[in-house]
Order: structure tokens, then sequence, then C-alpha cells
């Protein structure tokens, strides 16, 4: 995505159609459309400019088993997060967050309830599925699209922590943010020392609001 796109995307964002959702309060949630109730969606339309990216990511990616039917946009300042958390049975098993704006970790827990799977059936230990279950992060970079599924939905919490200094150690694309944060663009300060602390080093500042489309597919109508 460019730039002026991402400029054009977060201005058409701040749409007048906010409701809460699970979030934290600190969490601003500015637009979503569809309404999910315990008997499934309450469908509405999206708006064209909505469709266009919905469309894209859906035909691009192959997925979504049918058209992207809800999105929800929220608004990050730089000290604010979302608690750990699932998205639930209502939906298709399978999430495109779209990340407007500053950078920010994602990190992905396992769920509590895979600690009941330790118990012996046929005199074997189930303990290796735990063992493939380990906290990691993902950095989600300006204008980047995250697409997760099977464990990582079923199987993790996903959260973002409510702080400025975001690190990124155990992120799986540490490496790729290494690179693109060369200059410490995301560390006023930093380029004007001599000396970088090691507690600096894979850390960020998040200095601007983050926007977030997070868009999936409700099957039950």
């Amino acid at each position: 995505m460019e730039v002026l796109e991402e400029q054009e995307i977060t201005k058409l964002g701040y749409g007048p159609n906010c409701t809460s959702d699970m979030f934290m309060s600190t969490t601003y949630a500015l637009y979503e459309r569809g309404v999910v109730h315990e008997k499934g969606l309450l469908a509405q339309d999206l708006p064209p400019w909505l469709t266009r990216i919905t469309g894209k990511i859906s035909d691009k990616s192959r997925l979504f088993p049918s058209a992207i039917n809800h999105v929800l946009i929220n608004e990050y300042l730089p000290k604010q997060g979302i608690m750990p958390h699932q998205d639930g049975p209502a939906y298709f098993p399978v999430v495109a967050i779209l990340s407007l704006g500053s950078p920010v970790v994602m990190d992905f827990t396992p769920h509590s309830s895979l600690g009941e799977c330790r118990h012996v059936e046929d005199g074997i230990k189930l303990d290796e599925r735990l063992d493939d279950e380990r906290p990691f992060s993902v950095v989600l970079m300006p204008r980047s699209l995250l697409i997760f599924k099977d464990k990582a939905y079923s199987d993790y919490l996903h959260g973002i922590r409510d702080c400025e200094m975001q690190y990124y150690d155990r992120a799986v694309n540490a490496t790729e943010t290494s690179k693109h944060d060369a200059g410490n663009q995301w560390r006023p300060g930093l380029e004007k020392s001599n000396e970088v602390r090691a507690e600096d080093i894979n850390s960020f500042c998040r200095t601007t609001t983050r926007v977030s489309l997070t868009c999936r597919v409700v099957s039950k109508m």
C-alpha cells in the first residue's frame, strides 16, 4: 500500500457509525460495519472504499470462504493497546489486520486451556503439542497486512501492550523490522547519541496514532 492511499483511508475511516466492541476502554472503535450477535451477523453493506480493500484482501489471499462482511476500525494512541483475546467462534477462523500509521508489536500467547492437555492417553503423554505452543510476536509495520489462522487463531490469544516503547526481541519479523528502522526513525533522540543502550536494541517508540482495520467473515447470518 502506498503512503497516499494510507492517508486517504485514514481520513475515510473516521466514519459516524462508531460502536463499542470487546476492546479496552482506552481503545477507540471508530467504525464497525456488520453487527455480530449471539445468532450470527446483522449484515450491513460496506461502503465502496472499504469494499475495494476487502475485495483485494480476499482475492489475493484466497483464505476466506466468502466476501468479507465484518470490518472493525480501531484507533490506538501511543500509550494504548488491547488486552489479550480471541476473536471467538462467531467468525470464520481467518483474520486479516491492515495496519496504518504507527508501527506496533502484537503478542501471541498460548491459551490457558492448553494446560489441560497434559494427561495420559493410552499410556502416552500428550506433551508434544504444548512444546510447540510458545509465545511469539509480530511487528505490524505501517501499511502492512497480517493474516492469521489455524492454531494462531484457535490456540493463541493476541494483544498489544499499553506502552509507548515496544520491544520486538521475540518477533518473527525482527530482522526485517531492524532493517526498516536502520535510521532510528522510530526512536527519537537516539540519532543524536553515540551510545545505544542494550535495552534500546530491538525496540521502538510509538509517537503517532495507529489505525487498524480488522477484516473477518461471519458465516451465520
